[in-house]
């Protein structure tokens, strides 16, 4: 159930009874052959799911997340680390002023990583607030599933490769991991990395992501009971 499908008033119908709700964030960046909004598509679509089973609302997805290092790749938008820990914070207390007070955030890009400080912030002030950070494939769960195919989870490669994040045909080869040191600019980047993909496979067998997508759906139903 997601907040757009509902009025003002359903919603405050709603916290009568749940006090929880699920925030996605994601970037709009390039990702080799994969749809720019991969890092958005994959969370709101496992929040989604959750949400049909468990009926815990689904805040609009936040599209742009911090992507400075592809800004060289045409369609990626960049927020700066800033504006995006203000606007996430900024999305939290307008929620919890309504009376929501916890917050799985569902994460589907690294370079929002700086938010679980200044999510920590926000907490301080709220001592009544819970917040989860979930990035869905830094699980333990979605690791293991790697490990046990041999498989390395990288940018732009299998992983993110869901028939819902496809918008092209996909190289049947296998890329081989460029090699560099250091930090990159958004220019050397697109030089080191060439088609976006990090490495790896560009796709698996169906099969295998069905067994990503479960277990990280598994992963958010059961953090959604905030032990």
């Amino acid at each position: 159930m997601r907040l757009e499908e509902l009025n003002w008033m359903d919603v405050e119908e709603y916290l009568k009874h749940d006090d929880r709700i699920m925030l996605v964030f994601g970037a709009c960046e390039q990702h080799a052959y994969l749809s720019l909004l991969t890092d958005i598509r994959i969370p709101l679509a496992l929040a989604d799911a959750v949400s049909q089973d468990s009926g815990v609302l689904v805040a609009p997805p936040l599209n742009f997340g911090v992507s400075p290092y592809f800004l060289s790749y045409p369609g990626t938008i960049s927020l700066r680390v800033d504006t995006f820990l203000d606007v996430l914070e900024d999305i939290l207390t307008s929620l919890y002023q309504q009376g929501f007070r916890r917050f799985l955030c569902v994460n589907g890009h690294g370079g929002n990583d700086p938010a679980r400080a200044r999510l920590v912030e926000v907490l301080n002030r709220h001592v009544d607030m819970q917040v989860i950070w979930y990035s869905w494939w830094t699980s333990h769960s979605v690791e293991k599933i790697a490990v046990e195919k041999g498989l390395k989870p990288t940018h732009a490669s299998w992983l993110e490769a869901f028939p819902f994040t496809k918008v092209a045909e996909l190289p049947q080869e296998n890329k081989q991991p460029p090699h560099y040191q250091g930090l990159l600019s958004a220019d050397n980047t697109r030089s080191v990395f060439g088609d976006g993909s990090f490495g790896g496979p560009y796709e698996v067998e169906q099969a295998i992501m069905n067994e990503v997508f479960f277990a990280a759906y598994q992963d958010i139903l059961h953090y959604l009971n905030f032990e």
